[in-house]
């Protein structure tokens, strides 16, 4: 199938680009990289009188750290997220998910912007985002507004943007140097979205204690789902296999995985289950010796 018929706008700077949002709201969509978008416009799923070309727009391609957080524009490709060295340091959490987005090919087009309002939960930067707390900031007619990533996913596919606002920045909080991260993703193929993937960060005392965890699963219930009750069960507990698999124990009260051609429901809460104890374990390894918080 194609599209259906639309026309074809190109905005130049944002202002134009919000304008036209203020001017043809639900009936329009953004595009840049397209690869979630031409798909769905392939399969006639969404039917836009108006496209709304905003990949001219250079001010929103950047990557820059600020404070305490990386602040990344919405037209930034995976690929410059996946070889940036300011990413690679004060946010290796997210440089290890870059590398299991898609194929190189789709990398080299798609934008952060496009996967966090495509929202698709088994996407890897929707995980990340939420495990890390970070926040996305959103423009429209009525200026800025900054979202926290647990108020944007509202359920599969939809976000809390309104029709006339497009996303302008995500914001990812700096990880500790002394902290150790782990992305792990369960697929049917390289490439292919995940059945289920995990996020952690960890931080451990001087004791030997978790100090801090953060931990997010994605592809397990409708939108990123952040294991709150689990993190503070592991705060202050010595990070042994049998407090970990205790911890680990209860996480199919916090899931709401669907079962579909690829996988049984059941099989994702056991994925969910598994990956989230690999990847404690894994942060744990990479926490620096003699680095402890």
């Amino acid at each position: 199938m194609k599209p259906a018929k639309f026309e074809f706008l190109r905005p130049a700077t944002i202002e134009d680009a919000v304008q036209y949002l203020a001017d043809y709201g639900e009936d329009a969509k953004i595009i840049s990289g397209g690869q979630s978008l031409i798909p769905v416009l392939n399969m006639r799923l969404s039917t836009p009188k108006y496209l709304i070309d905003v990949s001219r727009i250079k001010e929103l391609n950047y990557i820059k750290k600020d404070s305490s957080v990386i602040k990344i524009g919405a037209l930034t490709r995976h690929y410059e997220v996946e070889e940036s060295e300011l990413v690679r340091k004060y946010c290796p959490l997210l440089t290890e998910g870059m590398k299991n987005v898609g194929h190189p090919q789709i990398r080299s087009r798609g934008t952060i912007g496009g996967s966090i309002a495509h929202a698709d939960p088994s996407a890897e930067l929707p995980c990340i985002l939420s495990a890390l707390r970070g926040e996305i900031v959103i423009i429209g007619p009525d200026g800025e507004r900054t979202v926290p990533t647990d108020e944007f996913f509202l359920t599969y596919l939809l976000t809390s943007l309104e029709p006339t606002e497009l996303v302008k920045e995500i914001r990812f909080p700096i990880i500790n140097e002394n902290h150790g991260t782990a992305f792990i993703e369960m697929t049917r193929r390289h490439g292919d979205f995940a059945l289920v993937e995990v996020a952690s960060v960890v931080g451990i005392d001087e004791q030997g204690n978790f100090s801090s965890v953060q931990l997010a699963v994605g592809g397990a219930g409708p939108t990123p789902i952040v294991l709150e009750d689990i993190e503070d069960f592991l705060i202050g507990k010595e990070p042994t296999e049998h407090v970990i698999e205790e911890a680990v124990s209860s996480i199919k009260d916090y899931l709401d995985p669907e079962g579909d051609l690829h996988s049984s429901a059941e099989y994702r809460i056991h994925l969910a289950s598994v990956l989230t104890k690999r990847a404690l374990q894994t942060a744990i390894k990479r926490v620096p010796k003699g680095m402890m918080a």
